[in-house]
């Protein structure tokens, strides 16, 4: 047994993220939806979003949920595979259908619909957790949107994150605040003590004013420094905060030349961010990197269509001179 147990740790990628990922339905063009005769047929999920990033960027990461067994699912899993993301723990079942998603922007403001209750990933739980192969990442990478679609999934978060710390892995939670999925009011009695556990806490500017019902700037980040870890708040006035020891580094956007999609921007700057930390950068460093992928993906429709190459990244940060032909 802790034969199999060191076998499984040995080939654990860096990163390990686990969540609900659901068929996206888009309209072609700037249709509304109940216009549209065609939808294009693709994928999104925070914790994918990253993953693809991560793996863009050379990262080995895993991922892994639980699906329907339908033509859905075997579209996600063959994609992600592509991509190079390790799916082994993926599982499939009979008793539910994979989620899905449609949505479609309207005079510029976005709207999703979600068909996912009582979806195979909301039947999560504890049980399916591989201890092993959280124990050999670097990182585990969580967030709030797996805690909120049932209250099992809800459970493997907390053990999840439990489970990365007795085995002295780093945690990083991004709590992707979803009001349709739960209240703010049962949001903050998981998520905010899951702040505190985490090693880095990389929340919204918006979403923590009503996590912790204060809009002060000041106060709200005298808030984020008793938690004693390393947090970076998205969303700010052109920039995002790092705040780490009682101390604040305001880490400015890079400019985005056409913005196309914003959905994908946070899950494209955790990915950036965690890749800057597996690179042995600073934390400014990797905040960089994340504000940098966050204005790429943007310029891309999609979810994570527009995340980059370590090329790409390393073109961008050294300003080399696109050559078109």
């Amino acid at each position: 047994m802790k034969d199999q147990s060191m076998s499984h740790m040995q080939t654990s990628p860096e990163v390990v993220t686990f969540g609900e990922s659901m068929a996206l339905m888009l309209p072609m063009g700037n249709k509304g939806i109940e216009y549209s005769h065609t939808l294009e047929c693709t994928f999104g999920g925070a914790e994918t979003n990253v993953a693809i990033g991560l793996a863009r960027l050379g990262i080995r990461v895993g991922w892994f949920s639980q699906l329907g067994e339908d033509p859905l699912a075997t579209m996600m899993i063959k994609a992600l595979r592509g991509e190079g993301v390790d799916v082994s723990r993926v599982k499939c079942t009979t008793a539910a259908s994979t989620g899905l998603m449609m949505r479609e922007v309207i005079a510029g403001q976005s709207s999703v619909y979600y068909f996912r209750r009582n979806s195979a990933a909301s039947l999560m739980s504890p049980a399916m957790l591989d201890e092993a192969y959280i124990a050999g990442a670097r990182i585990l990478h969580v967030t709030g949107i797996t805690m909120a679609i049932s209250e099992t999934a809800c459970q493997a978060v907390i053990e999840a994150v439990r489970l990365a710390r007795k085995h002295g892995v780093k945690v990083s939670f991004d709590p992707n605040l979803r009001l349709k999925l739960w209240s703010v009011e049962k949001a903050r009695q998981f998520i905010l003590p899951l702040a505190a556990e985490a090693d880095y806490f990389l929340p919204g500017l918006d979403e923590l004013k009503l996590l912790y019902g204060i809009n002060d700037e000041s106060a709200l980040f005298a808030k984020l420094h008793e938690l004693g870890n390393v947090c970076v708040v998205k969303g700010g006035d052109y920039e995002n905060v790092l705040l780490q020891g009682g101390k604040e580094a305001r880490i400015p956007y890079f400019a985005a030349d056409h913005v196309v999609d914003t959905v994908g921007a946070g899950d494209a700057f955790c990915a950036g961010f965690l890749s800057g930390l597996l690179r042995n950068k600073s934390l400014e460093e990797s905040v960089r990197i994340g504000n940098l992928l966050g204005s790429m993906v943007i310029q891309t429709e999609g979810d994570w269509q527009g995340l980059p190459t370590m090329a790409q990244v390393e073109a961008k940060l050294s300003r080399k001179v696109h050559v078109e032909r």
